[in-house]
């Protein structure tokens, strides 16, 4: 728990200037979706705990002609990346 609160006082909470309870509270639950869902962890090989591991990428070609998009959260301060579809 000691790490989750660290980081999410480093990668949140020190970067966003928090008005009142009501926007902590969804800034608290957009990060811990974003940490649970999309963020890479280094124990779990870079993937995310809750997320679903991509297929890995079997033909050298297919590097060539990657279409990754990125979506911001928290107006910009999180950003995810995914393939294109």
């Amino acid at each position: 728990m000691e790490r989750w609160i660290r980081t999410c006082r480093t990668e949140l909470l020190d970067r966003t200037l928090i008005l009142n309870q009501t926007h902590l509270l969804r800034a608290l639950r957009e990060y811990e979706t974003f940490y649970n869902r999309h963020r890479p962890h280094r124990a779990l090989h870079a993937a995310a705990p809750q997320g679903t591991r991509p297929e890995p990428i079997r033909n050298s070609d297919a590097l060539n002609h990657l279409d990754i998009r990125r979506h911001d959260r928290l107006g910009g301060l999180l950003h995810e990346y995914r393939h294109a579809a």
